[in-house]
């Protein structure tokens, strides 16, 4: 796996629909994801700029899959908990330059 090419699908959600997206992710072909919960800050011009009213109770999920299903993961998630559905969700993805298994024996 040391030459496979990396990305981090950073997906930001409505709380409760982090499994809409983790399931939306696996149809394009990632194994799963990472749920963390959080609490948005957005003032008003954020709600402006996006055309939707901003819930503060927010879940992100973080998705590594090889560079090469990036964007099918984008497109499937975003089709599926985007800014349109109920879980107003943004998604996007950074590189990873670096990665490695840790275990704990």
């Amino acid at each position: 796996m040391a030459d496979v090419k990396l990305e981090l699908v950073i997906c930001i959600v409505n709380a409760g629909f982090s499994q809409n997206v983790v399931e939306a992710a696996r149809k394009a072909g990632a194994r799963g994801g990472t749920i963390i919960r959080g609490r948005g800050s957005a003032n008003p011009e954020a709600e402006e700029f996006f055309g939707v009213a901003i819930q503060p109770d927010k879940e992100l999920v973080l998705i590594l899959v090889p560079a090469d299903i990036k964007d099918a993961v984008l497109q499937t998630v975003y089709a599926e908990s985007g800014l349109t559905k109920e879980g107003q969700g943004i998604a996007f993805s950074i590189p990873v330059e670096r990665s490695t298994t840790i275990r704990m024996e």
